[in-house]
C-alpha cells in the first residue's frame, strides 16, 4: 500500500495509506486515549468520543478511531483544545456511570476508570437523571448491568462478528438508549448460547460472568469433600493474572495453589478429555461401519450445543451423544471414584475450573446428572480461579510445580491437552481413531492440517486405504457453514469438531481478559496473536507427554476394565453419554 506523510506533534512521518489517525498515531509511538472497539478487532462506533484529535483539513475535533489520515495531514493530540474535549467526554460518560467501583467484577481491568486516570476527568462533575437501569442475572452464565454501560457497541459487534446471532443490541432511543436483547429480553429468554465473548470484550463491568465462589466456600463450610478438576486451557491463560507472559504454560503453579485452597483432591480434566475420546472414537467408528448418521460433530462445546439447538433442532442426530470431558469426569467422580474410597456420592462437591461461562449453564442442564446427584456442583472461569488465588494471599509466581493427584484419575495424554485449542478435539479422535481401525499408530502424531486458528479447516487421513474427510470449525458463523452443507445433504465429511468460541476454548469467555493497555509488556500485535500463544502452550505440553494417544492413558483403561466394561457399554451410556433437544429461540416470556 501507498505511503503518505504526515505530521504528528509536528514531527514528520510517513504511513500507510488508509489507516485511521488511532491506527497511524500507535505505529508512529502514540496512545492517544480510546474506548472504541478498534483495541479489540471490532468496527467502531465512534460513540464514546475519548480519541478526539486536531487535524488539518477537518472542521473542529474529529474522532481518530474512524478519520482517515491524509497527504500532509498535521496532527495535534496534546493541544488544551484537544486534551479539554477528551476530558469533557468522559465526564460525560461517568455521569450516567453507577460508580461502585470497589463491588465491580471488572475492577483493575476497567477501561474506562483507565481513560478518566489519564485523561483527567473529574468523578461528579455532572450530576443528573440517570439512564433507567435494567439488570439480568437470571442465566447461570452471565449477568448484564446497563448502569456501567458506555454505549460502545464492542458487544453487539462481537457478537455479530463471532456467531452471526446478534443477540445483542441498541434498545430504546435518546437518553433511554440500552444495550440489551431484543424487546429487553433477559439472556435466557433469547437464543444466546452463554458463551461470554461479549463479557471478554465489554470495557466496564456492564457484562460479567455470573460468580460461583460462594457455592464453593458454602461446600468447603459444610464439611463437603470438594474436588476440582481443571480445563486444559485454563493452564495456558491463568499466569496472565498475575504477571506473567501470555502463552506461558502454569499448571505445575495451579495445581499447588489449587491443593493450598483446600480442596480434598486435585484433578485435571484432561483425564476427562482421554475418556471422552475412547466414548467419541468407538462412536464415530460405529456409525461408520453400521451406516450411522453422519457426519458425526462433536458435543464438547456448551456454546455450539446451545446453537445447534436453537438453530439446527432438526439436525441434532449429527452430535455425538458424549457428554463434555468436565461432566464425564464429574459423573466418573460421584461413582467409580465414591465406590473406591467408599464416599457417600452426596457428600461429594466437584468444582470444574472451565475458560467457559457456557460450562456454567451446561452443569444445570437437567440430562446432566445420575441418580438425582448433579455430575458437576459449580463452575468457576479462569478468572474466578484467579480471584480465589488473590484474596487468599497466596503468591502465585512463588509457588513451586506440584503434581496432580495420581490415584484412580491422575494420569492424562498430550491428546488429552491438545483439547483447549481449535482442532485439537479432532487432532486427539483421530490418533485413537488410526488405531483402534489398523491395530497401529499415525506415523505423525501430530495432524498439522487442522490446527492453527483458521474459522474453518478440512483435512483428509487415509486409513487403511479409506480416505475420511473432516473438518474443524470455531465461531458460529463457520459453524453455519457446515451445518447449512449437512442441511442441503451436501456435507462430504464423516467427522465435524466445532466449538464456541473462535479459535477455541484458549479464547473462551472466562479467560482472562486481553486488554493492551494492562498489558505494557505483551507485542503491540498481542491481540491478533494472543490466541495463537495460548494454544502453542498446550501443544508444548503435549509435545512433552510420554504418552500422546487417549488409548495409552492405563488408569482409564482401568476404568473400562474395573467399572466401565467398554467403550459405548450400556453403563458408559449411563454416566457418559446425553441426549439432546430443539428449543424455541424465543419462548413466551
Amino acid at each position: 500500500m501507498a505511503k503518505i506523510n504526515i505530521k504528528i506533534e509536528g514531527v514528520s512521518y510517513q504511513v500507510e495509506e488508509g489507516l485511521t489517525i488511532l491506527e497511524a498515531a500507535r505505529e508512529c509511538g502514540y496512545e492517544i486515549p480510546s474506548l472504541c472497539s478498534f483495541n479489540h478487532g471490532e468496527c467502531s462506533l465512534a460513540s464514546c468520543r475519548v480519541c478526539l484529535v486536531e487535524a488539518t483539513g477537518a472542521r473542529g475535533l474529529v474522532a481518530s478511531c474512524v478519520y482517515p489520515v491524509a497527504e500532509g495531514m498535521e496532527i495535534k493530540i496534546s493541544s488544551p483544545k484537544a486534551a479539554a474535549a477528551r476530558r469533557l467526554s468522559v465526564e460525560l460518560l461517568l455521569s450516567n456511570h453507577s460508580l461502585n467501583c470497589q463491588q465491580c467484577e471488572k475492577n483493575g481491568h476497567c477501561e474506562l476508570l483507565y481513560v478518566a486516570q489519564i485523561t483527567g476527568a473529574r468523578e461528579g462533575k455532572f450530576l443528573g437523571a440517570k439512564t433507567p437501569v435494567s439488570y439480568d442475572d437470571l442465566t447461570p452464565s452471565l449477568v448484564r448491568d446497563t448502569s456501567k454501560c458506555i454505549l460502545c457497541g464492542r458487544c453487539v459487534a462481537r457478537c455479530q462478528n463471532a456467531h452471526g446471532t446478534g443477540i445483542l443490541g441498541f434498545e430504546k432511543r435518546g437518553f433511554n438508549t440500552i444495550v440489551a436483547p431484543a424487546a429487553e429480553r433477559s439472556f435466557g429468554e433469547t437464543p444466546c448460547i452463554l458463551c461470554g465473548q461479549c463479557v471478554s470484550v465489554c470495557p466496564t463491568g456492564a457484562l460479567s460472568e455470573k460468580s460461583e465462589i460462594d457455592k464453593v466456600d458454602a461446600a468447603m463450610q459444610a464439611g463437603k469433600h470438594v474436588v476440582v478438576q481443571t480445563a486444559p486451557a485454563v493452564r495456558a491463560a491463568l499466569g496472565e493474572e498475575f504477571g506473567l507472559p501470555i502463552g506461558t504454560a502454569v499448571t505445575g503453579k495451579m495445581v499447588a495453589a489449587l491443593k493450598r485452597l483446600g480442596f480434598a483432591k486435585v484433578y485435571d480434566t484432561n483425564f476427562g478429555a482421554d475418556l471422552t475420546i475412547m466414548e467419541e472414537a468407538t462412536e464415530l467408528l460405529g456409525r461408520i461401519k453400521n451406516g450411522g448418521v453422519l457426519p458425526m460433530i462433536t458435543s464438547c462445546s456448551p456454546g455450539w450445543v446451545n446453537y445447534a439447538e436453537y438453530y439446527y433442532g432438526d439436525q441434532l442426530d449429527h452430535l455425538s451423544s458424549c457428554k463434555s470431558p468436565h461432566q464425564m469426569q464429574g459423573a466418573i467422580i460421584k461413582s467409580y471414584y465414591a465406590e473406591k474410597n467408599n464416599i457417600d456420592p452426596k457428600d461429594i462437591f466437584v468444582v470444574s475450573i472451565m475458560p467457559c461461562t457456557a460450562k456454567k449453564f451446561e452443569k444445570e442442564r437437567p440430562e446432566m446428572e445420575a441418580e438425582g446427584l448433579r455430575d458437576v456442583d459449580a463452575v468457576l472461569t479462569t478468572r474466578e480461579l484467579a480471584k480465589l488465588i488473590k484474596r487468599s494471599g497466596i503468591n502465585f509466581n512463588k509457588l513451586p510445580d506440584e503434581e496432580f493427584d495420581q490415584d484412580i484419575m491422575g494420569e492424562y495424554t498430550g491428546a488429552g491437552v491438545i483439547f483447549g485449542a481449535t482442532g485439537g478435539v479432532m487432532e486427539a479422535a483421530l490418533r485413537t481413531a488410526h488405531y483402534v481401525l489398523t491395530g497401529k499408530e499415525h506415523e505423525a502424531i501430530k495432524f498439522e492440517a487442522v490446527r492453527g486458528m483458521d474459522g474453518l479447516k478440512e483435512a483428509e487421513i487415509n486409513i487403511n486405504g479409506n480416505v475420511l474427510k473432516v473438518a474443524v470449525a470455531s465461531g458460529m458463523r463457520n459453524a453455519k457453514v457446515l451445518m447449512d452443507q449437512i442441511r442441503d445433504g451436501k456435507s462430504p465429511y464423516a467427522f465435524i469438531e466445532i466449538m464456541g468460541c473462535p479459535g477455541g476454548c484458549v479464547n473462551g469467555g472466562g479467560q482472562p481478559y486481553v486488554k493492551p493497555m494492562f498489558l505494557p509488556n505483551e507485542d503491540t500485535n498481542i491481540l491478533d496473536t494472543f490466541k495463537q500463544k495460548r494454544a502453542q502452550a498446550l501443544y508444548s505440553e503435549d509435545e512433552r507427554q510420554t504418552l500422546r494417544q487417549s488409548h495409552h492413558n492405563t488408569q482409564v483403561q482401568a476404568l473400562y476394565k474395573e467399572f466401565l466394561g467398554e467403550p459405548n457399554s450400556h453403563k458408559a451410556h449411563e454416566l457418559l453419554h446425553t441426549h439432546y433437544h430443539s428449543r424455541e429461540r424465543f419462548p413466551e416470556k
